[in-house]
């Protein structure tokens, strides 16, 4: 029964990181790349997206929730977990480790980022270019939204490898081999889609560079 369970569990930990989470993420940074073509495009963009019909209930049960799930449960699978060496090799062994520790780190920017803006528009600050901007011209904070957007990308990107594995996807280990040079690209584009939107809050010039 509590391998069961378990292994329900995992298997709704992964579903939940890809499938709301890992689209939530991928639209938010596409929203934020929006900034690279200035400050008027990225507002209307963030406002479209802050005037979605029913928004907090998608927020809570879409975003919030399932985010949760995969946060805390993450963190029990990174607690428990046995590195998989004599089962993977050198190679996904180190990209097992690096998905607990993205993750973690991954949490820590998301409650950060969250508490900065969402929670500050509760309060009265308004979310926008310039806030972003703002935030971003201390280099102390320029360094940590590059990591924690860069490991968030990692963790999705890396975590799409284990969620084809873990759900029958990838059974051979050709099919594993592709699918690691497919998800690896996407952890390429990604970042280049998240870094050009950073660098553009600082100047939109940078994000041509």
């Amino acid at each position: 029964m509590a391998k069961d369970r378990e292994f329900l569990n995992r298997r709704l930990h992964s579903l939940l990181g890809i499938i709301p989470v890992g689209v939530f993420v991928t639209q938010h940074l596409v929203v934020n790349h929006f900034a690279t073509k200035g400050a008027e495009s990225f507002n209307n963009a963030a406002n479209f997206m802050a005037n979605l019909p029913f928004r907090y209930l998608l927020e809570v049960f879409i975003i919030f929730l399932p985010l949760l799930y995969h946060a805390v449960y993450g963190l029990y699978i990174a607690y428990t977990a046995k590195n998989n060496a004599s089962r993977y090799g050198f190679f996904r062994n180190w990209m097992f480790l690096l998905q607990r520790v993205t993750g973690v780190i991954t949490l820590i920017f998301v409650v950060w980022h969250v508490w900065e803006t969402r929670l500050a528009a509760q309060f009265g600050a308004e979310v926008n270019f310039d806030m972003m901007a703002n935030i971003l011209s201390s280099p102390v904070m320029l360094v940590f939204y590059i990591v924690g957007v860069l490991s968030a990308v990692f963790h999705l990107a890396n975590g799409l490898w284990s969620f084809f594995v873990s759900w029958g996807l990838t059974i051979t280990p050709r099919s594993q081999q592709i699918s690691t040079y497919v998800t690896m690209g996407i952890f390429v584009l990604l970042s280049i889609v998240a870094l050009r939107a950073i660098f553009a809050f600082l100047d939109p010039q940078l994000a041509t560079m």
